[in-house]
């Protein structure tokens, strides 16, 4: 049996009244989504915990079977992992985001989803002009980076309460600063930030083209390197990961998953939706489990862009969903689960705990008589599973 769970991140959503009171999945045209419905079973699952932050980390951690409560550590370790970064005992990672801030507001979480290498320049900077012994800077892919920290308090660092930027778009920095003790010399970096970034060149370009600049860092989702059992162990299969983010792959590292390099993607809009069908597929010769992820729902609901969600999940079902159909129809010994690991809906545009809707396909599915894929469609099966793991062994051993 071969076993294909695919996760467009952030897809579910709330009905939006310009949609008529539909959600971007119930308007966007998903035809072989809808066939995965008719011919499989459709539900909601609770990817999120009681009490904790609806996260990727947490969502995604909990859909590829291990229970946050248990093994969730912080989100910046995970992407550490895929970075070849090995946190000491006495370190602590933060994800580090390269921001706009205009105003004292978060005007843009991504600095315009700055490319790579404009932020690797901009992260070399700080190391440059910081040069502190007990901090260093690692940068990761456009936005996203790494901060490590060095210090025989950890704990304490550990318990500063930090805010994710994409929850605070549009808001004043003032509530959202870290708080607690030892929390002064994060808000210190962040705003020294500033002086360094402004000047950079790079930034004056983008300023030029009317780019958001770069023009602070906003520290957050810090933790130390956790402990995972290998997937392997857990479920007696080999798998492989596919992702343009550094999160998920690290997670997929830390569990002994193959990271599969797909060229074109990016985690945002235009990435290689295709790609990563076929990559997936080609992964499946020598594998039996294989996990994709796609950021670019999730980008566009923390854009509030409602006409690039439905755009991202029309390409997510044809690109995506059409060609691992076609898979199926040729070899047939195959499951498919699709599911978003959490809502990030538009009029929101930040992450919301609410259970979400999956549907699962294929040999010894059988269906429970949905005739579409939806939010609306999967509250009416009702809720079917009380975690991510929970649902993940199910599809894996259901016969």
């Amino acid at each position: 049996m071969k076993y294909i769970v695919l996760v467009p991140d952030g897809m579910a959503d709330y009905p939006v009244e310009i949609l008529g009171h539909k959600t971007p999945l119930e308007v966007a045209r998903t035809p072989h989504m809808d066939y995965l419905a008719q011919n499989g079973f459709l539900g909601l699952v609770k990817t999120i915990p009681d009490q904790m932050s609806p996260g990727s980390d947490v969502a995604n951690l909990a859909l590829l079977g291990y229970d946050p409560q248990r093994y969730f550590f912080g989100r910046a370790p995970l992407e550490a992992a895929n970075l070849d970064i090995t946190l000491q005992e006495d370190e602590v990672a933060f994800r580090c985001n390269l921001v706009t801030v205009e105003s004292d507001q978060m005007a843009d979480y991504s600095a315009g989803h700055i490319s790579t290498q404009e932020a690797s320049l901009l992260i070399q900077a700080l190391n440059d002009q910081f040069q502190l012994p007990h901090i260093k800077f690692y940068a990761g892919k456009s936005y996203r980076h790494l901060m490590v920290m060095k210090s025989p308090r950890t704990k304490e660092l550990l318990e500063i309460r930090c805010v994710a930027p994409h929850d605070i778009a549009g808001q004043n920095l003032g509530p959202h600063w870290p708080q607690g003790p030892g929390a002064e010399e994060l808000k210190t970096l962040m705003e020294k930030s500033q002086d360094i970034l402004a000047a950079h060149p790079v930034n004056g370009v983008r300023i030029d083209l009317k780019e958001n600049p770069a023009n602070m860092i906003w520290l957050w989702g810090q933790g130390k390197r956790p402990e995972l059992p290998p997937f392997k162990e857990k479920f007696n299969l080999n798998g492989a990961i596919i992702s343009a983010v550094d999160l998920i792959n690290g997670i997929g590292r830390l569990i002994g998953l193959k990271v599969v390099k797909v060229p074109g993607v990016t985690g945002y809009y235009d990435t290689n939706y295709l790609g990563k069908a076929q990559y997936a597929l080609k992964a499946l010769r020598r594998r039996d489990f294989v996990f994709i992820h796609v950021e670019a729902t999730d980008e566009a609901g923390h854009n509030g862009d409602i006409k690039m969600k439905m755009a991202c999940i029309e390409r997510i079902d044809k690109e995506i969903v059409g060609t691992l159909l076609d898979y199926y129809k040729k070899k047939s010994h195959v499951r498919i689960l699709v599911l978003p690991d959490h809502a990030t809906p538009v009029e929101k545009r930040c992450h919301v705990s609410d259970p979400v809707g999956f549907v699962m396909f294929g040999q010894g599915i059988s269906s429970n008589g949905a005739f579409e894929y939806n939010e609306r469609v999967a509250r009416e099966k009702g809720l079917k599973f009380q975690s991510g793991e929970e649902l993940l062994r199910y599809f894996l051993k259901q016969e």
